[in-house]
């Protein structure tokens, strides 16, 4: 079945070529070079991801993915940037974007992202039949309700990102268990790439920064040096 996506780049031959290929992994796409034009078009038509150029002629790129995740649903949204610094990546992932990829970038690689995108908002459909008792997962004052993405603390919600929230849960539901970060990068954001690991590490940073009391001291998300992180089992 074709999925339906939408491409926000103002740049025409990328635009295009990007179209191009993603006709071989079945996917059609509405294009527009404009912010406002995105934020219309996605309003009045159901999309399975979107794919969102940072640099826009009139609403950047991260203003509409905040947009996005404003509302109620939930699209996997995967940003392209001209931009490698670490800055604007944090950005864009603080604000709901679910992946990235700094331009120039190869073609496979977008697809792969893509598709790995596109399995797990699959994935995520799928789990909202989950059983009562993996509805919730707790750990002493740290409450995970799974079907309503939602996060607190001792009473106290965390405004976790797509990507936090995931990886949280994660590690939650497996305690103990301890993940390279190429497993982490294969299962959460569906690849594995050779120098990928740091956003691993950039994630793990920022969710420990909401999650523990001291960062530096962390409770729940435990390194393994040399190995990894794991989930600690004093719940």
């Amino acid at each position: 079945m074709a999925r339906h996506l939408l491409l926000v780049e103002d740049d025409r031959e990328i635009a295009a070529l990007v179209e191009l290929h993603l006709r071989d992994i079945y996917c059609t796409a509405d294009i527009t070079g404009s912010g406002q034009d995105a934020l219309t078009r996605y309003a009045r038509c159901r999309y399975d991801l979107v794919i969102l150029d940072l640099m826009l002629p009139d609403l950047d790129g991260l203003t509409v993915c905040q947009r996005l995740r404003a509302g109620g649903d939930y699209v996997p949204i995967l940003m392209l940037t001209a931009k490698s610094s670490e800055l604007d990546r944090v950005l864009g992932l603080e604000l709901g974007a679910d992946d990235y990829l700094v331009k120039p970038f190869s073609f496979p690689e977008l697809l792969a992202r893509v598709k790995a995108l596109l399995r797990r908002a699959e994935a995520l459909r799928s789990s909202g039949g989950a059983t009562p008792d993996d509805a919730r997962v707790t750990c002493g004052s740290l409450v995970i309700e799974v079907s309503q993405r939602r996060v607190t603390l001792a009473g106290r919600e965390l405004a976790l990102t797509v990507k936090e929230f995931d990886l949280l849960l994660h590690f939650a539901r497996q305690p103990g268990r301890v993940f390279s970060r190429s497993q982490l990068l294969d299962q959460i954001w569906g690849y594995s790439h050779e120098g990928y690991e740091h956003t691993v590490n950039s994630h793990i940073n920022r969710l420990r920064a909401k999650l523990e009391p001291n960062p530096a001291e962390p409770h729940y998300l435990l390194t393994v040096w040399g190995i990894g992180y794991k989930f600690t089992e004093s719940c």
